[in-house]
């Protein structure tokens, strides 16, 4: 399940933070991170909430009098707390709360492979996430593209047939 998290991630950031300034590639990124855990054998650190935090400890402990640096590695931890939300990982004590529920995790599969026919509906809603981004952010235009592509910055593209 990509599309899910690659389309909400960074448009809820977004909309939530507003900031011109927010690498929007790193927010992609950090949300599917978690995703790496399948390799391990299922949900493990970065399907926790400890996870999420060290990594945001670590950017904003490395990246001191380095402010621009920082702005860019923060959509990092962002990402990793975005995927805890859509992926509902709360649900699963266990691993949200690693280690203060216990030092093991359990043996079950990625919450996003376990959820059958929805995991189609939740692609094709990202698909749909993606789309409306792409609209409300210019991304056909190849200058706005390429800003992104290089910067990781948007800005909405006002609507002329509005007021």
């Amino acid at each position: 399940m990509f599309l899910w998290f690659i389309g909400l991630g960074p448009l809820l950031v977004w909309v939530v933070f507003r900031s011109p300034a927010l690498d929007l590639r790193m927010v992609i990124l950090g949300s599917l991170l978690p995703l790496l855990d399948g390799l391990f054998g299922g949900p493990r650190v970065l399907h926790s909430l400890t996870g999420a935090v060290v990594v945001l400890l670590f950017v904003m402990l490395s990246t001191r009098r380095r402010r621009l640096l920082r702005r860019r590695l923060l959509g990092l931890p962002i990402g990793l707390f975005i995927h805890l939300v859509l992926d509902g990982a709360w649900t699963d004590t266990d691993t949200f709360w690693w280690p203060f529920s216990g030092w093991t995790f359990p043996s079950d599969q990625l919450p996003e492979l376990a959820r059958g026919g929805w995991t189609i509906v939740m692609e094709i809603a990202g698909g749909c996430a993606i789309a409306f981004a792409w609209r409300l952010f210019g991304l056909a235009d190849p200058a706005r593209r390429d800003r992104f592509l290089r910067t990781g910055r948007v800005d909405v593209v006002e609507d002329r047939r509005a007021g």
